[in-house]
């Protein structure tokens, strides 16, 4: 089972990727609430020189707030990463955490429901992209 649900683009610019994750998880209820700029950060820490890579932390507060219902500890593992970067070839991927993956170490039916229902989101956000 993977543990993100992915796309790639060709042809098109990573700051218009982005734009476009940014507008599908709002069209599907998701705000970011975190946003890692993973090549800066790199670079101004280390020195290390690596392509575009964003990390997009999203969340959806209906679902947040169902989740830390059933299980108050998840905060732990929210919110649901989103991550754009550029790849060889001049290609864009984005990647999107897949809940149910995520969730499994947690022996709790109710939220292993709730996992469903946000990676069925996370798909159509992926998808809409």
């Amino acid at each position: 089972m993977s543990y993100t649900i992915d796309r790639t683009f060709s042809g098109e610019t990573f700051d218009a990727i982005v734009e476009r994750v940014r507008a599908a998880l709002g069209a599907h209820g998701f705000g970011v609430l975190t946003e890692i700029n993973v090549q800066d950060t790199l670079k101004a820490k280390i020195g290390a020189e690596i392509d575009s890579y964003l990390i997009l932390g999203a969340c959806n507060p209906t679902m947040a707030n169902e989740a830390i219902k059933i299980e108050p500890r998840i905060g732990a593992m929210l919110p649901c990463n989103v991550v754009v970067r550029a790849t060889p070839g001049d290609e864009v991927m984005v990647s999107a955490v897949d809940p149910v993956s995520s969730m499994q170490a947690i022996p709790n039916r109710d939220l292993h429901f709730l996992a469903d229902q946000v990676r069925d989101m996370l798909k159509a956000v992926v998808d809409d992209i």
